[in-house]
């Protein structure tokens, strides 16, 4: 595969009018120089079969003259790279199902594009359900901090996870894998929490929940939680204001204590 080099000063000026701030633009350039200048992913459990096809129309569309079909493409090759389903061994499977969970999903690039501004480099942050963690690796390359925590139960995207985190460079010991429920991580102690729906808010998800937001009220701490398909206000107390929802990422802010270094 040829690399491509995409030029910043013509990709900024076809983006001119994508609605973003000059800011979350930048950093969405800047992630679109990252994943033209790699070779293709490693690809231990055959997630990428599209990798150098969706690469092409990206390179393509980053010399042409047409704004929403540089995202578009751009955003396809995002959401490939993600993943759109989780394999899981029978166990993770029974697990998924029995604590009302779903199928891994991308979330989509506003997550990675927003949490930047809340981040600091002693920051803590942490992923609920994070397939192959690709969100949080991303946040790490534009923003690099102290620890990303990603926390999911499918041991195959882990691993795709763990290979993915080498293709980025990002260092070792700023991202740990729990290969576990996403019930088995305390909120606690982060001060960036992303999670786009782990388990549904009804049946037996509803317990997941309330678990989250009682650990949450232990800990007095500035926090910033990105949450997609939101269903955290029935729980969240009243100290966390909502300074950010457009219908697909709301944004919750608890003002506190100075951050804690754990």
């Amino acid at each position: 595969m040829t690399i491509v080099p995409v030029e910043r000063s013509r990709i900024l000026r076809l983006l001119a009018g994508d609605g973003r701030s000059a800011v979350e633009r930048d950093r969405l350039v800047a992630l679109m120089e990252t994943l033209a200048a790699l070779p293709a992913p490693p690809d231990p459990i055959g997630l990428f079969p599209r990798w150098t096809e969706l690469l092409d129309r990206f390179t393509a569309a980053a010399t042409g003259d047409d704004g929403d079909r540089l995202e578009e493409t751009f955003l396809e090759l995002y959401a490939h790279l993600h993943g759109h389903a989780a394999p899981y061994t029978p166990n993770e499977r029974a697990t998924v199902d029995a604590t009302g969970g779903y199928w891994a999903h991308a979330g989509g690039l506003s997550p990675v594009l927003r949490m930047p501004e809340w981040l600091r480099p002693d920051s803590a942050s942490i992923d609920y359900g994070a397939g192959n963690g690709l969100q949080l690796l991303l946040v790490q390359r534009l923003t690099p901090h102290r620890l990303s925590v990603q926390v999911e139960i499918s041991s195959r995207m882990v691993a795709c996870g763990r290979a993915l985190q080498g293709w980025l460079g990002i260092p070792a010991d700023r991202v740990e894998w729990r290969a576990t429920h996403v019930g088995d991580v305390s909120p606690a102690g982060f001060e960036i929490i992303y999670m786009y729906r782990p388990v549904r808010p009804d049946g037996p998800g509803r317990e997941f929940y309330s678990w989250f937001a009682d650990e949450l009220a232990r800990d007095n701490r500035e926090v910033t939680i990105l949450s997609v398909a939101d269903c955290l206000r029935p729980v969240l107390g009243p100290e966390f204001a909502v300074v950010h929802a457009d219908g697909h990422l709301t944004i919750y802010r608890r003002a506190g204590a100075a951050a804690v270094t754990s």
